[in-house]
């Protein structure tokens, strides 16, 4: 008998020989606020500002809706935040890419930063060139394209002076051609071919090329006239 029981006894593990459950760690609010913007970030590149709601948001980080608003406000306060930070991202891009000191490779460096954000931040950029559905957004593609323009604009200025042009018009000349590589990108965003380098290089053909034989004062050849 009392072997027997002794048997049962060593049978049945102690409390400290139980395996203790994995306690699953607590996500700081830091940690949390950057879990629920990429998630934001991704369903809002996917779906839209429309198509993405918070329950899905929650769902998707494992959290209540509540989460959400006491982070964000709600939807639209995390889409607003998603798109601040693809703004600074990109322009920060442009703004580092202005370091050589030829016109023409500046325009080669910022039409590749445009193309390498087209290429590593994908999903940022599909959300940058969606029109914003939020009137008190921090700010849209459009006026993102004016601020590298800002930056294009220096250089195009000094350039003008140089050759003899109105440095007035380096404003506008800036705007065409950073739109031009914008617009270029919004389509290679899609079809990804040619490869970026020829893309660049391409882009700057057009640009520089047009810019080389630029008439100081250009004339309409057409009929209308104003």
């Amino acid at each position: 008998m009392m072997d027997a029981v002794a048997t049962d006894s060593s049978s049945t593990p102690s409390d400290e020989a139980k395996p203790r459950r994995a306690r699953r760690t607590r996500m700081t609010g830091a940690e949390r606020r950057a879990q629920l913007l990429e998630i934001g970030r991704t369903l809002f590149a996917a779906k839209g500002f429309e198509g993405t709601s918070v329950e899905e948001i929650a769902a998707k980080a494992g959290v209540s809706k509540p989460v959400v608003y006491e982070h964000f406000g709600g939807k639209e306060g995390l889409y607003a935040v998603v798109v601040d930070r693809e703004m600074r991202r990109l322009l920060d891009m442009v703004t580092s890419s202005l370091t050589a000191g030829h016109p023409r490779e500046l325009c080669e460096q910022a039409a590749f930063a445009l193309l390498d954000y087209i290429e590593e931040y994908t999903d940022g950029f599909r959300i940058l060139v969606r029109d914003s559905p939020i009137p008190q957004s921090t700010g849209s593609f459009a006026s993102l394209i004016s601020d590298i323009a800002t930056q294009v604009e220096d250089i195009l200025g000094r350039e003008f002076k140089s050759r003899g042009f109105d440095p007035k018009l380096a404003p506008l000349y800036a705007q065409a051609l950073v739109g031009m590589v914008a617009l270029t990108g919004q389509w290679w965003l899609d079809v990804r071919r040619p490869k970026k380098a020829e893309v660049a290089a391409h882009l700057v053909n057009l640009a520089w090329h047009g810019l080389d034989g630029l008439e100081a004062k250009p004339h309409l050849i057409g009929r209308r006239k104003s």
